[in-house]
């Protein structure tokens, strides 16, 4: 399964990189898609698109999964943005599902606005295919001031839900979080 997760992930790239190759149309847009049978008896498939408007925005995204032919998966996704104004954006994730039911899907995000503000997270979830679920957000935002939240959530199964998080001011003091 780790040789088709390469796989998809490269297929992935080379579907963006040759997304952002092609003649856009008349709309500033470019797209590409595809499938084929794989030699572990699934079908790898992928996608990826990009585009630009009239004002200077821009973005570019891609997508890929395969299969195996005995109920496996993997697959993964990544996008990204940036208006005309500077505000930017970008997402990434994965994911694994196997014929036995446990599966794992982690991914990530990003963003700064064209004044300075930052936010970050990132996630995980799992389960072992017998009903056992796992999972964690980590999240950090940063106002353009400089105010600051970092936070963490957790669940599992039995154990319930969890979530630690804390406010800094602009010199890095902490304080308390708004309502």
């Amino acid at each position: 399964m780790n040789k088709l997760i390469q796989s998809t992930l490269l297929a992935l790239a080379t579907l963006t990189a040759l997304s952002l190759s092609l003649p856009a149309d008349a709309a500033g847009r470019v797209k590409a898609r595809g499938a084929t049978e794989n030699a572990a008896g699934g079908v790898t498939a992928g996608s990826a698109a990009a585009g630009s408007g009239p004002n200077g925005g821009r973005y570019a995204r891609g997508a890929g999964v395969a299969t195996d032919g005995a109920g496996n998966a993997v697959g993964g996704s990544a996008g990204a943005v940036e208006t005309a104004a500077g505000g930017r954006a970008a997402r990434a994730g994965q994911f694994s599902a196997n014929a036995d039911g446990s599966f794992n899907r982690q991914g990530g995000a990003a963003a700064q606005s064209a004044a300075g503000g930052r936010l970050q997270t990132s996630g995980s979830a799992s389960g072992d295919g017998n009903g056992n679920l796992s999972g964690v957000r980590n999240t950090s935002a940063t106002s353009a001031a400089g105010n600051s939240y970092q936070g963490q959530t957790t669940a599992a199964t039995g154990q319930g839900v969890q979530h630690s998080g804390a406010c800094y001011d602009a010199s890095g003091v902490e304080v308390a979080c708004p309502r």
